[in-house]
């Protein structure tokens, strides 16, 4: 590429992105009317096939737009960032925010969205269609009363989970650009005609096969309505430039996602529509991308080695890409949406890392995917970089310029206790070696892993605690649901504390486990989602949507937030009240009930805040406590069983996770003054990191001897980061490895346990708190 066509690539990207930019996201009603018009029309027939059906006649009718200068294309709506609603899953909030309860659209103070007249109007003559058939009436009219006055009084809050769908996946997108939809759909038909019809669990199949080829030759057909519409604007168009790319664009949607893709743009171009359809299926978020750059390089060094690709071509494509991944854009509900704040949906690229021989897996992919990061600038797509001991220093530095740049991105994730940390969860070696972020801070193996957010329920820890220090009575509401064993002012000794926290906490995790396995049992009855199964492993082998446990693995996580303050608040009580005896329970429970309120609560917590150990600082005085009371809540959760356990899929078990997004926010409004210092109505901490202003030295987020979680996100302090004070030099960006001179010991004993798995694989060296004993310490490297 000249420098003159360079200088072009960057004039189109930034007149795309500030397309993207300078417009607030609108709302359309057209797939929720299309949706209310098919369900009319298939009333009776299997629920399965009614959504096929339903997408089918979306994907036929929606609006099709190509933006001027774009290269990659297909929208969800008639403008650049359209919000479309999915009345199927809830209306109750839709109903009440189209009155202006509790803001207008367009006056939230966040996430704000624009609304036509017409839009509200259509919105307003579909709603009645929907009360009472929708995934929410469906849970709330099973729901057991306890569950509810959980909710009531904020120990545990599901928010969005019942209004939208499932998402947190990442679909089999190698599948699509080297098989084609129409080489999928073949398999599906193969397994239909296979079906032995006299076999009662071959006539459940049918049906999910029949929805299949539905659902994919509508992708199809929707991808070639794109075709007809670039060929339009090629007849019309005058400058010769844009007349061949727009000709360019009509030849690659005629023949992908149909076919296999044969160029690096027709798989790019596969691989948005994919992503475009299953947006449109289900407003699910956290719909990933998985390992784009190791898929995607095939085709790239076939194109450079043909010559009808250079670097700087390739990402002027992937910077299209993620502005179309960045005009994705969700509608949630005022309540859900104070709990991920920011017009998230967190469409993850994973880049980097390793081969499952062991290799290093990184290339030029990899490379455009950090530049096209660094020079959109746009909060999607999320990025994530694997990194290992192999690592190139070329990339480490170029992920270390990029994060400088202040987009929190890229993320790190670490090979070497991820990998065997999925191992010993029942994912095989391969699978794990080639696993992918999802979401935010999410591990899920690409093509294989069921719905499994972490962000179903959130479990708040900050109200547990209170709870628990209450005898399990709610300051606020006067809500006993589970009575404790005492309060501040009765227990004698720090054991009864501890109790008094694991009483309410495995109570309420029952509540929380109680919905979302319920409802999970309503999506699969009442909102199969046909083409996002038809891409997964191995929901067509098996004859089962993703619900039904299609899918080969299968973990799902709550979010927890508050941890820090758990942590900091147990270590408060038991140095100041019961070893050192500076204040009394009964004082502190009178500087709680205030507020800290007046000379006395104000002393009390300058106490708290001055005299006691703080998570977050490599102190096992409260990181010990940390791990017991978070590992009571770890051993209990991984417990419990999920509702696909037993039906196919590896796993069907329930695990912790502490990514939280924004949800410290609202949960810490629920939550009175604490005994680390915190104020009533004050954030909690993020994930597992520090409390904020906490944190002031590198260590553990807990103690390692717990099993690994779903998903976590902590904090590192600035001295050690470098990302919340002055930048770093890329080529002193820490990356966390494990000080091998404490551990002779807990090597063996890793060792031990690798070889009752029969592993043997670079990265088994780094397993990391599943031999039993593991001490590691966290080092800069």
């Amino acid at each position: 590429m000249t420098g003159e066509e360079a200088i072009g690539r960057r004039e189109r990207i930034a007149r795309l992105r500030d397309c993207m930019l300078e417009r607030m996201p609108e709302i359309s009603a057209e797939r929720a009317r299309l949706l209310t018009e098919s369900y009319k029309e298939t009333d009776g027939a299997p629920m399965v096939i009614r959504r096929a059906k339903a997408l089918e006649k979306i994907l036929s009718n929606i609006s099709v737009l190509i933006l001027p200068d774009e290269l990659i294309v297909g929208s969800q709506g008639a403008h650049p960032r359209t919000a479309q609603i999915f009345p199927e899953y809830c209306v109750s909030w839709l109903k009440r925010e189209l009155d202006g309860d509790p803001y207008n659209f367009w006056e939230r103070p966040g996430d704000r969205f624009s609304i036509s007249r017409e839009t509200i109007r259509q919105l307003k003559e579909i709603i009645p269609y929907w009360e009472g058939r929708t995934n929410e009436d469906r849970v709330m009219s099973l729901l057991p009363e306890s569950v509810k006055r959980a909710r009531e009084i904020d120990a545990i809050h599901w928010g969005g989970h019942v209004a939208a769908g499932d998402g947190h996946l990442i679909v089999d997108y190698e599948a699509v650009i080297n098989e084609g939809l129409d080489g999928i759909r073949a398999r599906a038909e193969r397994a239909l005609e296979g079906l032995d019809l006299t076999d009662p669990e071959d006539l459940r199949k049918r049906p999910f096969l029949t929805a299949v080829p539905i659902a994919l030759k509508a992708a199809v057909e929707f991808a070639r309505r794109y075709a007809a519409e670039a060929r339009r604007m090629a007849d019309r168009e005058m400058d010769p430039r844009r007349k061949r790319e727009l000709q360019e664009i009509a030849s690659t949607c005629e023949r992908v996602p149909a076919s296999p893709a044969t160029t690096f743009r027709e798989a790019l171009q596969s691989v948005w529509f994919t992503q475009l359809i299953l947006q449109i299926e289900s407003n699910g978020h956290s719909v990933s991308l998985g390992r784009f750059d190791q898929y995607m390089y095939p085709f790239y060094r076939r194109d450079v080695e043909r010559g009808i690709l250079t670097y700087e071509r390739a990402l002027e494509l992937v910077q299209c890409f993620y502005v179309k991944l960045f005009s994705v854009v969700k509608l949630r509900g005022w309540n859900h949406t104070r709990y991920v704040a920011g017009h998230p949906v967190f469409q993850n690229i994973t880049i980097g890392g390793q081969t499952a021989r062991g290799d290093d897996a990184v290339n030029e992919v990899t490379y455009i995917c950090l530049d096209a990061m660094a020079e959109t600038k746009l909060t999607q797509p999320s990025l994530s970089a694997r990194w290992w001991p192999g690592s190139p220093a070329r990339y480490r530095k170029r992920c270390a310029e990029v994060i400088r740049l202040g987009l929190g991105q890229p993320a790190l994730f670490n090979d070497e206790v991820i990998v065997p940390s999925l191992v010993a969860r029942g994912v095989t070696l391969e699978d794990a070696s080639n696993y992918a972020a999802v979401g935010c801070v999410e591990i899920g193996v690409p093509a294989k892993w069921g719905y499994c957010p972490s962000g179903r329920c959130h479990f708040n820890m900050g109200k547990v605690l209170e709870l628990a220090l209450n005898n399990g009575r709610d300051r606020r509401t006067g809500i006993q649901l589970c009575p404790g064993n005492g309060d501040l002012a009765s227990f004698k000794s720090f054991d009864e504390v501890m109790e008094a926290w694991r009483i309410q906490a495995e109570y309420y995790l029952k509540q929380h486990i109680i919905f979302d396995n319920l409802n999970e049992l309503t999506k699969e009855e009442l909102v199969a989602d046909v083409f996002c199964s038809a891409l997964l492993q191995d929901c067509i082998g098996r004859g089962k949507t993703i619900h039904q446990g299609g899918a080969v693995y299968d973990f799902i996580a709550g979010q927890q937030c508050g941890t820090a303050n758990v942590a900091d608040s147990l270590a408060a009580i038991k140095k100041l009240v019961f070893e050192e005896r500076v204040i009394t329970g009964t004082e502190l429970a009178r500087a709680l009930e205030t507020n800290f309120e007046g000379p006395d609560g104000e002393r009390v917590r300058q106490l708290l805040l001055n005299k006691a150990p703080k998570f977050g600082n490599d102190d096992d005085y409260v990181d010990l406590i940390a791990r017991d009371a978070f590992g009571f809540y770890v051993e209990k959760v991984n417990t419990y069983k999920t509702v696909k356990y037993g039906r196919g899929p590896t796993g069907g078990m329930w695990q912790a996770s502490t990514s939280t997004v924004s949800a410290n926010v609202p949960s810490g409004l629920a939550v009175g003054a604490t005994p680390d210092g915190r104020k009533a109505g004050d954030p909690l901490a993020e994930g597992c990191s520090p409390a904020q202003g906490r944190g002031t030295s590198l260590g553990p987020g807990s103690r390692p001897e717990r099993p690994a979680g779903r998903g976590e996100v902590r904090r590192q302090a600035p001295q050690h980061n470098g990302l919340g004070g002055p930048a770093p030099e890329p080529e002193a960006l820490p990356f966390v490895a494990f000080d091998r001179r404490r551990t002779g010991e807990n090597d063996r004993r890793r060792e031990g346990f690798l070889r009752t798995q029969g592993l043997a694989h670079p990265i088994q060296r780094g397993l990391r708190g599943h031999a039993e004993g593991c001490d590691e310490q966290p080092v800069e490297v």
